[in-house]
């Protein structure tokens, strides 16, 4: 997991080869204007997918704590305070359902190890790995997901 601004995205190119796209969508797009839904950057290698929802308590988002075997996440806070639970995928035992391919998502019943927060102009980059649960706050919170597949 990285948690960064987007100020210092360039250090994260060399991370994977899409990610200088993904960013250059995340810099050359106006986010606070642009409507919620889904959004092709790059084929299926790169999707955005914007939201504008109310934020969820910790319990109601720890019930899809989730992670990604094709995809890794970078998750951007467009305007609004967004908490995310997190726990090393290696640290979790108690899977939740079986893996869905159609969706690349596991859900998990751990508990989270950590919970951080990102707001206005903030990213997190969430690799396979990485169990989440995303959405935790009170307000609107509108944010970018970026897709990438791995």
């Amino acid at each position: 997991m990285i948690i960064d601004t987007i100020q210092n995205a360039p250090k994260y190119f060399a991370v994977h080869p899409l990610f200088a796209k993904a960013f250059e969508y995340i810099t050359t797009t106006d986010l606070a204007a642009t409507a919620d839904g889904k959004y092709e950057i790059d084929g299926d290698n790169l999707k955005a997918i914007i939201s504008n929802k109310p934020g969820v308590t910790a319990e109601e988002s720890i019930a899809k704590f989730e992670c990604h075997d094709k995809h890794i996440d970078i998750q951007v806070c467009i305007n609004g305070t967004e908490a995310m639970a997190w726990k090393p995928r290696e640290k979790c035992v108690s899977p939740k359902g079986e893996y869905n391919p159609d969706k690349d998502v596991s859900f998990y019943s751990d508990a989270p190890d950590m919970t951080f927060q990102v707001t206005n102009g903030q990213f997190v980059i969430l690799f396979p790995e990485d169990v989440h649960a995303p959405g935790i706050g009170e307000g609107p919170i509108k944010k970018l997901v970026i897709k990438v597949k791995i």
